[in-house]
């Protein structure tokens, strides 16, 4: 029976990529100064926005990180890659858009956009370069 004889490693690859997103959006929501998890609990569309777009822009390489590696160790790494460039993106996009957390937390929704869609950019970019 060979149709499920990859089921231990998509479990394995799975249950690593769930870890990984875990600790990106634990890291990523520590990194920013407004509280994006209360806000969109509270309705914040524009907090949505821009960790929606995040959380997209991080999984696109940390699938490819998947796709491509050689390993489980190899994902991993590469994943954990995927974390710093997008926390870097944030970092970047600070200086850009005065007062981002602030005005996030006000719920204007153009940085917000902006913000997601650097995120989501960042991550295409990184998955590409990925692909060695």
């Amino acid at each position: 029976m060979t149709t499920l004889a990859g089921l231990p490693a998509f479990l394995a690859y799975f249950a690593v990529s769930l870890a990984l997103t875990a600790l990106y959006l634990a890291t990523y929501l520590t990194a920013t100064a407004h509280r994006e998890i209360t806000l969109v609990r509270e309705g914040n569309l524009a907090a949505a926005l821009a960790l929606g777009g995040s959380l997209l822009g991080y999984a696109i390489p940390l699938s490819a990180a998947i796709r491509y590696s050689g390993s489980l160790l190899d994902a991993v790494v590469w994943g954990l890659v995927a974390l710093v460039v997008q926390v870097v993106v944030y970092w970047l996009m600070r200086p850009l858009l005065p007062n981002l957390s602030r005005r996030i937390d006000e719920g204007e929704t153009a940085p917000a956009v902006l913000l997601g869609a650097a995120s989501l950019a960042g991550g295409l970019l990184n998955a590409a370069c990925m692909s060695y």
